[in-house]
């Protein structure tokens, strides 16, 4: 395995996507760090938008009654938040499990667009983030996560799950994506 330091140079904002992961209104109001949280997500989402970088939202979408599974809370997030809310041009990914390969079309989105790189924001950084982030590796893509623009309800699980993630992918702040969206075209 590559130390995830030198995979920095993977980076490229041709081959990257921006995945904005599940930043609806009840999930928004549930995190330690509401007010930060927002202000360095629309940071990278605006610098992902001014570069050209595609976005995509994941969006919690349950199942109808009859079909969900009897394990999992059926309970409705909300909308998107309206700070970050997507435009023209971004993709809202509807979705029911904790990996966004899983019953999407996102896989095929990244081939046909030629993508290779993935970085990850959102919430919860200890389960769909980080799940997803596992799995787009599994898969042979190269993940990055956003320190600054994931989050969580609970501050303990945020923190070592960017820990185990920083082991085995890049964990970067938004400056140092942003510089290597910027020189690596």
């Amino acid at each position: 395995m590559r130390n995830p330091e030198e995979l920095k140079r993977f980076i490229r904002r041709s081959s990257s996507v921006l995945v904005v992961w599940d930043v609806q209104e009840a999930l928004v109001n549930a995190i330690f760090n509401k007010e930060e949280f927002l202000a360095k997500l629309k940071e990278l989402v605006d610098a992902a938008r001014r570069l050209d970088v595609p976005v995509v939202y994941t969006k919690i979408t349950q199942f109808p009654e009859r079909f969900a599974s009897p394990f999992r809370r059926s309970w409705n997030p909300g909308d998107i938040h309206k700070e970050v809310y997507p435009r023209d041009g971004d993709v809202v990914l509807n979705k029911n499990t904790t990996s966004i390969f899983v019953g999407t079309n996102f896989e095929l989105l990244l081939r046909n667009a030629g993508i290779t790189t993935i970085v990850f924001t959102g919430i919860a950084t200890d389960i769909g983030v980080e799940t997803s982030a596992r799995h787009a590796q599994a898969l042979g893509y190269l993940p990055v996560v956003a320190r600054e623009a994931v989050s969580s309800a609970d501050r303990a699980a945020h923190e070592r799950s960017l820990s185990n993630m920083a082991r085995l992918f890049p964990v970067l702040s938004n400056a140092e994506i942003i510089e290597l969206w910027t020189r690596n075209q």
